[in-house]
């Protein structure tokens, strides 16, 4: 149980302290683990900028999911700001297998919007103001992803009770194209990259619907970009809830 907790943490060691160079902030990915018609899951999850991410997914049949998502950040410093938003929408295929149908494994495709508005501010020895550089973002996003997911549990025995833990992992690749790039008001060239982001999830079962989620990711340039470019990851913290789906096999 430890080296699983330990693989995610040591290739996602600097996220914690990257600072936000790219106009590109991504959100949690959907990691629904839908199993059958009628299920929803539902998370929120927060990471230590405050860069919170809602998802949403629901199973219209036993094999197809639609899935909604949505995320929001305004970190104000004194010398830089960074708001973010952005909204997607998708859907795709999932299904369960294994001897006990605890491994689920998912493939969606989707849209999105997003704004991202930046402000830098330069002061003087004195701390008198001496420039300021506003930018403001739009894009869109497509992306696809591939989740693997078990629900076969591993026990951790916290403060004299047991808690099961379950894990999984996906891989999205997100096509983001700037829609409009100003500066100052002035129009920018506009920019665009392919993301590759890889993500770990552990999750502790506190209930049969409700969890607690630790989720890790890298994010991967393929092409080099002054401002869309891999400078933001994912570190969170959040909260999860499966209501109607299959009864894991204890």
């Amino acid at each position: 149980m430890i080296k699983k907790l330990t693989l995610p943490l040591s290739i996602i060691s600097a996220i914690f302290i990257s600072s936000c160079s790219s106009v590109y902030m991504p959100n949690v990915p959907n990691t629904p683990m839908l199993s059958q018609k009628g299920e929803f899951s539902g998370g929120l999850h927060i990471s230590p900028r405050l860069n919170t991410s809602l998802n949403g997914a629901y199973a219209v049949s036993n094999h197809i999911g639609v899935l909604f998502s949505g995320s929001y950040m305004n970190r104000e410093k004194e010398s830089r700001d960074y708001r973010h938003k952005l909204m997607e929408i998708g859907g795709g295929w999932f299904d369960t297998f294994g001897p006990d149908n605890n491994r689920i494994f998912e493939v969606y495709v989707g849209v999105g919007s997003g704004r991202t508005d930046r402000t830098f501010r330069e002061f003087d020895d004195n701390d008198v103001l001496i420039k300021t550089d506003i930018e403001e973002i739009t894009y869109s996003k497509t992306f696809l992803q591939v989740n693997y997911s078990s629900k076969k549990n591993n026990n951790l025995r916290l403060f004299g009770h047991d808690y099961a833990l379950n894990y999984g992992t996906a891989l999205r690749i997100s096509n983001v194209d700037m829609k409009t790039f100003m500066r100052n008001n002035t129009g920018q060239v506009r920019e665009g990259n392919i993301f590759l982001e890889p993500i770990f999830f552990t999750r502790m079962r506190i209930s049969e619907t409700f969890q607690l989620q630790y989720t890790t990711s890298g994010t991967f340039g393929l092409n080099s970009r002054k401002h869309m470019n891999a400078g933001n990851s994912i570190f969170t913290i959040g909260a999860v809830i499966n209501l109607n789906g299959k009864r894991k096999q204890e």
